[in-house]
């Protein structure tokens, strides 16, 4: 039988805020192993987490805890929580635990729907995926892009340099300056594919941001990007555009490998 949760019958909409001071109760069954266990753990996980029994910004029971009741290893459900933090569903705060995010995200029924877990191997595929698509946007852009797109792009650089105190609003209008990039290529196939994963790209910015604990780096490596496209020099804004990705894609990968504290929240920053 697959693990079950429960709200003691209330109405989810009427969970008092008190609920969300203390951590949430343990899931009241193991795991039943009627599919591969990783594939087992995450569903268990995300049905756990859209149950009620979780209040968006409640922190989750402690690691050990958690995987005692669920009967599986700490090594493995350390995985399973890291994949839902890259989809933006749980929030890791070093030091401090691991709490269900309060940012509403529309990836969550696709979660379900397609059973994403995102393990090294796929998570290596995802982010190969991103690396060269957004190359070929960024040089699509530098020889389509019109005075109104480049205008938008400018504000959106520009909200980054003056965000740099505010993570949230920094790494919405990182999102933005990637998307808008996207629209202006002038092709809405390979555009419409970055949009879809819009939620994913804010949680894998936030990841990096956070773990960083700087902006200044990130500003830098966008800033040639609208330059080029500015230019009208696709090759520089590929170029650009990949040795951003490059570096995106190497402090993402970092902060999956990082030694985690005892909730799974990374303990060292990102240099470099």
């Amino acid at each position: 039988m697959r693990a079950s949760w429960h709200n003691n019958g209330q109405p989810v909409d009427h969970l008092k805020e008190e609920r969300v001071r203390g951590p949430a109760r343990l899931p009241e069954s193991a795991l039943a192993r009627r599919e591969p266990a990783n594939v087992e753990l995450t569903r268990a996980l995300l049905e756990y987490l859209l149950s009620g029994e979780i209040m968006p910004g409640q922190r989750l029971p402690g690691e050990r805890a958690l995987s005692e009741a669920l009967g599986v290893g700490r090594a493995a459900l350390r995985e399973a929580t890291k994949s839902l933090s890259l989809l933006g569903v749980l929030e890791q705060r070093q030091g401090d635990g691991t709490y269900l995010s309060r940012t509403h995200t529309d990836l969550l029924p696709k979660v379900i729907e397609w059973g994403l877990l995102l393990n090294r191997r796929d998570l290596d595929a995802l982010i190969e995926a991103r690396y060269h698509l957004e190359v070929t946007l960024a040089g699509l852009a530098a020889v389509r892009r019109t005075d109104a797109a480049l205008a938008r792009m400018s504000g959106h650089i520009e909200k980054m340099r003056t965000s740099a105190s505010n993570h949230y609003d920094y790494v919405t209008a990182d999102v933005d300056f990637h998307l808008e990039v996207a629209n202006a290529s002038g092709n809405p196939v390979l555009a419409g594919v970055l949009g879809n994963v819009r939620s994913l790209l804010q949680s894998w910015a936030a990841r990096v941001i956070t773990a960083a604990g700087e902006t200044e780096s990130s500003l830098a490596v966008h800033t040639p990007i609208y330059e080029a496209i500015a230019s009208g020099d696709g090759a520089a804004a590929e170029s650009a555009m990949r040795a951003h990705m490059e570096r995106a894609s190497r402090r993402l990968r970092a902060t999956i490998d990082q030694p985690d504290d005892g909730d799974g929240a990374p303990v060292a920053q990102l240099r470099g």
